[in-house]
Protein backbone atom coordinates (compact mmCIF):
# COMPACT_ATOMS: atom_id res chain seq x y z
CA UNK A 1 0.00 0.00 0.00
CA UNK A 2 3.11 2.55 0.11
CA UNK A 3 3.35 4.64 -2.59
CA UNK A 4 -0.77 4.69 -3.30
CA UNK A 5 -0.35 8.06 -5.88
CA UNK A 6 -3.59 9.51 -5.85
CA UNK A 7 -3.87 11.71 -9.10
CA UNK A 8 -6.43 13.49 -11.25
CA UNK A 9 -8.77 10.69 -13.74
CA UNK A 10 -9.61 12.17 -17.13
CA UNK A 11 -11.86 11.21 -18.98
CA UNK A 12 -10.15 10.95 -22.15
CA UNK A 13 -7.70 8.75 -21.00
CA UNK A 14 -8.36 4.74 -21.52
CA UNK A 15 -10.64 2.80 -19.09
CA UNK A 16 -9.24 0.44 -17.25
CA UNK A 17 -11.27 -1.50 -15.10
CA UNK A 18 -9.59 -3.74 -12.11
CA UNK A 19 -10.26 -7.67 -12.59
CA UNK A 20 -14.07 -9.22 -10.90
CA UNK A 21 -12.99 -10.70 -7.68
CA UNK A 22 -15.36 -13.46 -6.16
CA UNK A 23 -16.10 -14.95 -2.55
CA UNK A 24 -14.81 -18.03 -2.59
CA UNK A 25 -16.97 -20.07 0.27
CA UNK A 26 -15.20 -22.80 2.73
CA UNK A 27 -16.70 -25.93 3.84
CA UNK A 28 -19.64 -25.26 5.54
CA UNK A 29 -19.50 -24.74 9.43
CA UNK A 30 -20.50 -22.52 12.28
CA UNK A 31 -18.62 -19.38 11.69
CA UNK A 32 -17.07 -17.57 14.68
CA UNK A 33 -16.86 -14.05 14.46
CA UNK A 34 -13.87 -12.02 14.26
CA UNK A 35 -13.03 -9.68 17.09
CA UNK A 36 -11.66 -6.20 15.86
CA UNK A 37 -7.87 -5.50 16.64
CA UNK A 38 -7.54 -3.21 19.06
CA UNK A 39 -8.50 0.82 18.49
CA UNK A 40 -8.49 3.87 19.19
CA UNK A 41 -8.55 4.12 22.90
CA UNK A 42 -8.57 0.03 23.48
CA UNK A 43 -7.90 -1.25 26.64
CA UNK A 44 -4.08 -2.60 26.54
CA UNK A 45 -5.24 -5.03 29.78
CA UNK A 46 -6.82 -8.16 29.89
CA UNK A 47 -9.93 -7.60 29.67
CA UNK A 48 -12.91 -9.09 32.39
CA UNK A 49 -15.37 -12.15 31.28
CA UNK A 50 -12.69 -13.40 29.03
CA UNK A 51 -12.24 -11.02 26.83
CA UNK A 52 -8.61 -12.32 25.68
CA UNK A 53 -10.32 -15.50 25.21
CA UNK A 54 -12.78 -13.92 22.88
CA UNK A 55 -9.63 -12.05 21.13
CA UNK A 56 -7.82 -15.00 20.28
CA UNK A 57 -10.81 -17.22 19.16
CA UNK A 58 -11.88 -14.40 16.94
CA UNK A 59 -8.31 -13.72 15.74
CA UNK A 60 -8.12 -17.53 15.14
CA UNK A 61 -11.47 -17.93 13.45
CA UNK A 62 -10.25 -14.88 11.23
CA UNK A 63 -7.39 -16.85 10.27
CA UNK A 64 -8.86 -19.74 9.08
CA UNK A 65 -11.15 -17.93 7.02
CA UNK A 66 -8.07 -16.11 5.11
CA UNK A 67 -6.51 -19.79 5.05
CA UNK A 68 -9.99 -21.31 2.92
CA UNK A 69 -10.88 -18.40 0.75
CA UNK A 70 -13.93 -17.68 2.98
CA UNK A 71 -14.08 -14.26 2.71
CA UNK A 72 -15.77 -11.35 0.24
CA UNK A 73 -13.98 -8.76 -1.75
CA UNK A 74 -16.08 -6.30 -4.18
CA UNK A 75 -15.69 -6.07 -7.67
CA UNK A 76 -12.87 -3.60 -7.27
CA UNK A 77 -10.81 -6.24 -4.86
CA UNK A 78 -11.82 -4.41 -1.68
CA UNK A 79 -11.52 -6.53 1.20
CA UNK A 80 -13.52 -5.05 4.14
CA UNK A 81 -12.54 -7.67 6.54
CA UNK A 82 -8.80 -7.10 6.10
CA UNK A 83 -8.76 -3.69 5.88
CA UNK A 84 -10.36 -3.44 9.33
CA UNK A 85 -8.76 -5.95 11.22
CA UNK A 86 -5.20 -5.39 9.76
CA UNK A 87 -4.25 -2.92 7.31
CA UNK A 88 -6.17 0.07 9.55
CA UNK A 89 -4.63 -1.50 12.88
CA UNK A 90 -1.19 -1.47 11.34
CA UNK A 91 -1.30 2.59 10.14
CA UNK A 92 -2.81 3.60 13.80
CA UNK A 93 0.06 3.75 15.16
CA UNK A 94 1.99 6.05 12.51
CA UNK A 95 -0.98 8.16 12.54
CA UNK A 96 -1.51 8.58 16.24
CA UNK A 97 1.70 8.40 17.72
CA UNK A 98 3.92 9.11 15.07
CA UNK A 99 2.28 12.12 12.70
CA UNK A 100 -0.29 12.84 16.14
CA UNK A 101 -2.58 13.72 13.25
CA UNK A 102 -5.40 16.11 14.58
CA UNK A 103 -9.32 16.13 12.71
CA UNK A 104 -10.87 18.83 12.13
CA UNK A 105 -14.39 19.02 10.64
CA UNK A 106 -15.33 15.30 10.17
CA UNK A 107 -18.64 16.05 11.07
CA UNK A 108 -18.96 17.46 7.12
CA UNK A 109 -18.72 14.33 5.78
CA UNK A 110 -22.14 13.19 5.37
CA UNK A 111 -23.11 9.93 7.41
CA UNK A 112 -24.53 7.94 4.85
CA UNK A 113 -24.57 8.14 0.80
CA UNK A 114 -21.71 8.92 -1.69
CA UNK A 115 -19.44 12.30 -1.38
CA UNK A 116 -16.06 13.33 -2.83
CA UNK A 117 -13.62 14.04 -0.72
CA UNK A 118 -10.80 16.11 -2.69
CA UNK A 119 -7.51 16.78 -0.59
CA UNK A 120 -4.50 18.82 -1.01
CA UNK A 121 -1.31 16.22 -2.21
CA UNK A 122 2.28 16.60 -1.07
CA UNK A 123 5.18 14.51 1.07
CA UNK A 124 7.16 12.71 -1.52
CA UNK A 125 5.11 9.47 -1.12
CA UNK A 126 1.74 9.47 -0.81
CA UNK A 127 1.69 9.26 3.10
CA UNK A 128 -1.11 11.67 3.39
CA UNK A 129 -3.81 9.95 1.36
CA UNK A 130 -3.01 6.86 3.80
CA UNK A 131 -3.76 8.70 6.76
CA UNK A 132 -6.90 10.55 5.86
CA UNK A 133 -8.51 7.38 4.88
CA UNK A 134 -7.37 6.30 9.08
CA UNK A 135 -8.86 9.98 9.67
CA UNK A 136 -12.05 9.18 7.98
CA UNK A 137 -12.45 5.63 9.29
CA UNK A 138 -11.52 6.74 13.18
CA UNK A 139 -13.03 9.44 13.74
CA UNK A 140 -16.80 9.58 11.37
CA UNK A 141 -19.61 8.63 13.45
CA UNK A 142 -20.35 6.04 11.06
CA UNK A 143 -16.81 4.49 10.77
CA UNK A 144 -16.43 5.17 7.19
CA UNK A 145 -14.17 3.39 4.66
CA UNK A 146 -12.10 6.13 2.08
CA UNK A 147 -11.88 4.40 -1.28
CA UNK A 148 -8.98 6.43 -2.96
CA UNK A 149 -8.42 6.78 -6.54
CA UNK A 150 -4.64 5.85 -6.98
CA UNK A 151 -2.18 6.22 -10.07
CA UNK A 152 -1.14 3.51 -12.82
CA UNK A 153 2.09 3.17 -11.09
CA UNK A 154 0.29 1.83 -7.64
CA UNK A 155 -1.10 -0.93 -9.56
CA UNK A 156 1.94 -2.00 -11.71
CA UNK A 157 4.05 -2.56 -8.58
CA UNK A 158 3.80 -6.03 -6.92
CA UNK A 159 2.48 -6.80 -3.33
CA UNK A 160 2.01 -2.81 -3.60
CA UNK A 161 -0.73 -3.64 -6.37
CA UNK A 162 -2.70 -6.32 -4.51
CA UNK A 163 -3.05 -4.42 -0.66
CA UNK A 164 -4.16 -1.53 -2.90
CA UNK A 165 -6.70 -3.13 -4.30
CA UNK A 166 -7.31 -4.60 -1.00
CA UNK A 167 -7.24 -1.68 1.07
CA UNK A 168 -10.04 -0.01 -0.89
CA UNK A 169 -7.71 1.86 -4.08
CA UNK A 170 -8.63 1.97 -7.61
CA UNK A 171 -7.69 3.24 -10.74
CA UNK A 172 -8.00 6.98 -11.07
CA UNK A 173 -10.30 7.31 -14.02
CA UNK A 174 -13.98 8.74 -14.13
CA UNK A 175 -15.87 5.39 -14.45
CA UNK A 176 -14.94 3.37 -11.90
CA UNK A 177 -14.85 7.05 -9.79
CA UNK A 178 -18.71 7.23 -11.05
CA UNK A 179 -19.61 3.54 -9.98
CA UNK A 180 -18.03 3.57 -6.46
CA UNK A 181 -20.27 7.41 -5.72
CA UNK A 182 -23.35 5.68 -7.03
CA UNK A 183 -22.95 3.30 -4.74
CA UNK A 184 -22.52 5.40 -1.64
CA UNK A 185 -19.06 5.44 -1.22
CA UNK A 186 -17.13 7.98 0.33
CA UNK A 187 -14.18 8.46 -2.81
CA UNK A 188 -11.16 10.36 -1.89
CA UNK A 189 -8.76 12.23 -5.21
CA UNK A 190 -5.73 14.65 -5.09
CA UNK A 191 -6.05 16.04 -8.35
CA UNK A 192 -2.41 17.42 -8.01
CA UNK A 193 -1.67 14.03 -8.67
CA UNK A 194 2.71 13.45 -9.41
CA UNK A 195 2.71 17.76 -9.69
CA UNK A 196 1.79 17.81 -5.96
CA UNK A 197 3.47 14.83 -4.51
CA UNK A 198 6.70 15.50 -6.33
CA UNK A 199 6.87 19.56 -6.04
CA UNK A 200 10.42 21.03 -4.51
CA UNK A 201 10.01 22.21 -0.87
CA UNK A 202 10.39 25.66 -1.50
CA UNK A 203 6.61 25.70 -3.13
CA UNK A 204 5.45 24.14 -0.02
CA UNK A 205 1.62 24.29 0.89
CA UNK A 206 1.29 26.11 -2.62
CA UNK A 207 -1.39 23.88 -4.60
CA UNK A 208 -0.74 22.84 -8.03
CA UNK A 209 -3.14 22.74 -10.94
CA UNK A 210 -5.81 20.57 -10.64
CA UNK A 211 -6.44 19.31 -13.89
CA UNK A 212 -8.98 19.53 -15.84
CA UNK A 213 -11.86 19.09 -13.75
CA UNK A 214 -12.55 15.46 -14.02
CA UNK A 215 -13.52 15.13 -10.71
CA UNK A 216 -16.27 18.09 -10.70
CA UNK A 217 -17.39 15.84 -13.81
CA UNK A 218 -17.76 12.95 -12.04
CA UNK A 219 -19.54 14.18 -8.94
CA UNK A 220 -21.98 16.23 -10.82
CA UNK A 221 -23.15 12.78 -12.84
CA UNK A 222 -23.44 11.02 -9.55
CA UNK A 223 -25.13 14.14 -7.64
CA UNK A 224 -23.02 13.72 -4.79
CA UNK A 225 -21.27 16.85 -2.66
CA UNK A 226 -17.76 17.31 -3.01
CA UNK A 227 -16.02 17.59 0.30
CA UNK A 228 -12.56 20.31 0.99
CA UNK A 229 -10.01 18.41 2.39
CA UNK A 230 -6.61 20.45 3.71
CA UNK A 231 -3.92 18.76 5.09
CA UNK A 232 -1.13 20.48 7.07
CA UNK A 233 2.33 18.32 8.08
CA UNK A 234 2.71 16.25 4.91
CA UNK A 235 5.41 18.65 3.37
CA UNK A 236 7.32 18.64 5.95
CA UNK A 237 8.20 14.57 6.58
CA UNK A 238 10.64 14.23 3.28
CA UNK A 239 11.89 17.74 2.43
CA UNK A 240 12.38 17.48 -1.33
CA UNK A 241 15.69 19.75 -2.07
CA UNK A 242 16.26 18.40 -5.48
CA UNK A 243 15.07 16.21 -8.14
CA UNK A 244 17.92 13.47 -10.20
CA UNK A 245 15.58 13.50 -13.24
CA UNK A 246 17.90 10.83 -15.35
CA UNK A 247 17.69 8.45 -13.01
CA UNK A 248 13.88 8.57 -12.33
CA UNK A 249 13.63 8.35 -16.58
CA UNK A 250 15.96 5.12 -16.25
CA UNK A 251 13.87 3.75 -13.45
CA UNK A 252 10.26 4.61 -15.19
CA UNK A 253 8.93 6.95 -11.98
CA UNK A 254 7.91 10.36 -12.35
CA UNK A 255 11.13 11.68 -10.11
CA UNK A 256 13.83 10.84 -7.99
CA UNK A 257 13.93 12.46 -4.75
CA UNK A 258 16.84 13.79 -2.95
CA UNK A 259 16.12 15.07 0.97
CA UNK A 260 18.48 16.10 3.00
CA UNK A 261 18.74 12.46 4.39
CA UNK A 262 18.18 10.64 1.19
CA UNK A 263 19.78 8.75 -0.69
CA UNK A 264 22.64 10.18 1.75
CA UNK A 265 21.63 7.57 4.75
CA UNK A 266 20.58 4.58 2.58
CA UNK A 267 17.34 3.23 4.33
CA UNK A 268 17.58 5.39 7.47
CA UNK A 269 16.92 8.57 4.91
CA UNK A 270 14.01 6.99 4.04
CA UNK A 271 12.17 7.21 7.79
CA UNK A 272 9.90 10.49 7.42
CA UNK A 273 10.24 13.00 9.97
CA UNK A 274 8.14 13.28 12.66
CA UNK A 275 5.86 16.28 11.75
CA UNK A 276 2.68 17.11 13.80
CA UNK A 277 -0.58 16.79 11.07
CA UNK A 278 -3.90 18.31 11.00
CA UNK A 279 -6.52 17.09 8.63
CA UNK A 280 -9.39 19.56 8.33
CA UNK A 281 -12.64 18.75 6.10
CA UNK A 282 -14.41 21.46 4.52
CA UNK A 283 -17.90 22.29 3.95
CA UNK A 284 -19.59 20.29 1.27
CA UNK A 285 -20.26 21.57 -1.98
CA UNK A 286 -23.62 20.16 -3.21
CA UNK A 287 -23.77 19.46 -6.98
CA UNK A 288 -27.61 17.80 -6.68
CA UNK A 289 -28.96 20.43 -7.76
CA UNK A 290 -27.79 21.00 -11.17
CA UNK A 291 -29.13 19.26 -14.32
CA UNK A 292 -27.78 16.52 -15.70
CA UNK A 293 -26.37 18.11 -19.05
CA UNK A 294 -24.15 20.35 -16.54
CA UNK A 295 -21.46 18.07 -16.52
CA UNK A 296 -20.55 19.07 -19.66
CA UNK A 297 -20.50 22.45 -19.25
CA UNK A 298 -16.74 23.80 -19.24
CA UNK A 299 -17.29 27.28 -17.54
CA UNK A 300 -19.26 25.33 -14.84
CA UNK A 301 -16.74 22.96 -14.42
CA UNK A 302 -13.88 25.61 -13.92
CA UNK A 303 -15.76 27.29 -11.56
CA UNK A 304 -16.68 24.08 -9.38
CA UNK A 305 -13.16 23.39 -9.84
CA UNK A 306 -11.66 26.77 -8.76
CA UNK A 307 -14.26 27.06 -6.01
CA UNK A 308 -12.72 23.76 -4.22
CA UNK A 309 -8.90 24.69 -4.89
CA UNK A 310 -9.29 28.18 -3.43
CA UNK A 311 -10.88 26.81 0.01
CA UNK A 312 -8.28 24.25 0.20
CA UNK A 313 -5.95 26.83 -0.13
CA UNK A 314 -7.21 29.22 2.30
CA UNK A 315 -7.75 26.63 4.53
CA UNK A 316 -4.11 25.75 4.42
CA UNK A 317 -2.94 29.21 4.76
CA UNK A 318 -5.38 29.40 8.09
CA UNK A 319 -3.62 26.30 9.51
CA UNK A 320 -0.49 27.18 8.62
CA UNK A 321 -0.83 30.48 11.04
CA UNK A 322 -2.26 29.01 13.82
CA UNK A 323 -0.15 26.17 13.74
CA UNK A 324 2.86 26.19 16.86
CA UNK A 325 5.66 24.79 15.17
CA UNK A 326 6.55 22.05 12.35
CA UNK A 327 6.31 19.34 14.97
CA UNK A 328 4.52 20.21 17.70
Amino acid sequence: MADAKVIPFDEDRPRRRPPRRVRVAAAAEPEAVAAPLPGPGAETGAEPGGGWDRRIAGGLAFLRRRVTGDYEVDDFGYDKELTDQVLMSLLRPLYDKYFRVEVKGVENIPKEGGALIVANHSGTLPLDGLMMQVAVHDHHPAQRHLRLLAADLVFMLPVVNELARKAGHTLACAEDAQRLLEAGELVGVMPEGFKGIGKPFGDRYKLQRFGRGGFVSTALRAGTPIVPCSIVGAEEIYPMVGNAKTLARLLGIPYFPITPTFPWLGPLGAVPLPTKWTIQFGEPIATDGYPPEAAEDPMLMFNLTDQVREQIQHTLYRLLVQRRSVFF
